[in-house]
């Protein structure tokens, strides 16, 4: 064997290990051989997946999961385009993901026609609609800068994705720096503006009818939650939950107004607020009812993105992280006295407390409302399936669902209590579940949950290999309707029959024995029971669940 002579391969190691990073993600090729050598001489962990775009789906589990940028290598040209599709879902969900890519030698970059393995006219061009950035590294000298830079705005709010390019010679070549050891990064805050929190405070203070909408900006957020709770009770505002934001505040809190969000009481609730505070969330097709909300008092909105402000409602825009914007709204609602002006403390805190007594009633009506609704409907399969789950699995479990109808139900329904809630509604791809909870399971050292249906489970069933190589905590639940059931759902209501939603699919039980995965079939009856069984082990476990499930009407 040959001695080895440090390289650009070692350098982009050793930058990752100085950064903190623990777990690397990706699957090797020829470009990237460089980078892959040098993770052997290091106490970085590999998770090897199947297909990079499940690589990619990893990452945005385990960042989401433990609060950390995760990191993924990936090779050259077919490697790095198959990852893009799953990058979309933690570009459009804020998740900090750094992607760093082999390239072809330097010789051949720039377009011309080399004739080289995997090359392509620029692969940067490529990963630009699904990144925050790309950088391209010419020398290994440049690497550990590039790197933190990289780093450093996957963690800039919004996060995302970044990607950084290392061609192949520059992997294989000596380097000529000394070794990285001393390397740390700052993330600048984003605060609010004092003259857009002053205003934002001066129309909550006023307001009558006060609501909140908290998105997923919120949790994403370091102190989002805590601040969000300040300011709901400095006002007695009821609380929305989006998808996104659910978590954001515990379903039991007495202003909760849990995250109904496709339903009409929910809709009229946020239209009938003279006020309403947005935080996080763009108020997107789904979180509008499909666009059908129509406020009629003033909105505020308050967003990382400058982008998303404004974008489809007329509002007051906060360019901010949700936890600082909101923190100054708080303060300065503290410091207005009461909406009346008095300044006299018990009358305030009696105001205050007439406040939130008013807003809980206003929550607790809506929920019944619901409640009402959905009763009026032959739903006790779809009902009794998610309270089945809920009772099966810890309060502190992590969730990772799938685009599924039983997902599509967890959306509005499922209370994710002490546990993380994580669906791919971002971008709305299939096959993010199961990826995203092995790598979590990995990240946390804590047994996880995905749910997926056939159809999304075919996009990862490769995984299986994952989980049993890694021996990761897992409990996966197929739901096997036989096709795209949601899609199935869709075409029939609109034009009376379904095209190409029907799937011929495995033994999904076989198939997980196949790979050393224990895996039970489960009926409507047994799910729960079967379900908490697989908290009780260790390693992977399936659960297969044949049931065909219908969505709750739309309003």
């Amino acid at each position: 064997m040959t001695e080895h002579i440090r390289n650009g391969g070692d350098v982009v190691v050793e930058t990752l290990t100085a950064l903190g990073v623990s777990h690397i993600f990706g699957i090797p090729g020829q470009h990237a051989l460089g980078l892959f050598d040098a993770i052997r001489r290091s106490d970085l962990e590999f998770v090897s997946s199947r297909v990079e775009n499940n690589s990619a789906f990893g990452a945005d589990g385990y960042a989401r999961a433990t609060g950390e940028v995760a990191v993924m290598f990936v090779s050259t040209g077919p490697g790095a385009l198959t990852a893009l599709g799953a990058l979309q879902e933690p570009y459009a969900t804020g998740v900090p993901v750094l992607v760093i890519s082999a390239q072809i030698p330097r010789r051949g970059l720039g377009g011309q026609k080399n004739g080289l393995l995997h090359q392509l006219d620029d692969q940067q061009r490529s990963a630009q609609n699904v990144t925050k950035s790309t950088a391209l590294v010419r020398d290994s000298a440049h690497i550990p800068s590039a790197i933190l830079e990289a780093w450093e705005l996957a963690q800039t709010v919004p996060a995302g994705p970044v990607w950084v390019e290392v061609p192949q010679d520059v992997l294989l070549d000596p380097a000529t720096i000394p070794v990285v050891r001393d390397l740390s990064g700052a993330v600048p805050d984003r605060p609010a503006r004092a003259e857009l929190v002053d205003e934002a405070a001066r129309l909550l203070a006023g307001a009558e009818r006060p609501v909140i909408l908290a998105g997923g900006g919120v949790r994403r957020s370091a102190t989002g939650s805590a601040e969000l709770l300040r300011v709901a009770e400095a006002l007695g505002a009821p609380v929305v939950s989006t998808a996104g934001g659910k978590g954001a505040i515990r379903f039991d809190h007495p202003l909760s107004a849990a995250s109904w969000i496709e339903d009409r009481c929910t809709t009229d609730l946020l239209e009938d607020a003279d006020v309403l505070l947005v935080v996080g969330s763009t108020i997107g097709e789904v979180t509008s009812n499909y666009f059908t909300f129509a406020p009629r008092g003033r909105l505020i909105q308050v967003d990382a993105e400058p982008r998303a402000l404004g974008s489809n409602y007329p509002v007051l825009g906060i360019h901010a992280d949700a936890g600082l914007a909101l923190s100054a709204i708080a303060d300065a609602l503290e410091g207005s006295g009461s909406a009346d002006g008095s300044a006299d403390p018990e009358t305030v805190e009696a105001a205050r407390q007439d406040a939130n007594l008013r807003g809980a009633r206003i929550a607790a009506e809506l929920r019944a409302r619901v409640e009402e609704r959905l009763a009026g409907q032959d739903l006790a399969t779809e009902r009794n399936l998610l309270r089945d789950l809920r009772a099966a699995v810890p309060s502190d479990a992590q969730t990772f669902w799938d685009m599924t109808i039983a997902a599509y139900w967890a959306w509005s329904a499922w209370d994710s209590q002490d546990g993380g809630f994580h669906s791919a509604q971002g971008a709305g791809g299939l096959g993010f579940a199961f990826p995203a909870a092995i790598a979590a399971a990995i990240g946390t050292g804590r047994r996880t949950l995905a749910v997926s249906g056939d159809g999304g489970a075919m996009y990862s069933i490769a995984e299986l290999a994952t989980a049993r190589q890694h021996d990761a905590d897992v409990t996966w639940l197929i739901v096997d309707d036989g096709g795209y059931g949601i899609l199935r759902e869709y075409m029939e209501g609109a034009f009376g029959q379904a095209t190409a939603t029907e799937l011929a699919r495995p033994d999904f039980v076989a198939v997980s024995a196949a790979f050393g995965v224990p895996a039970y079939e489960a009926t409507l009856d047994t799910l729960g029971e079967i379900l908490a069984g697989t908290f009780r082990q260790s390693g992977p476990a399936v659960v297969v669940l044949p049931a065909l499930l219908r969505m709750f009407e739309l309003t």
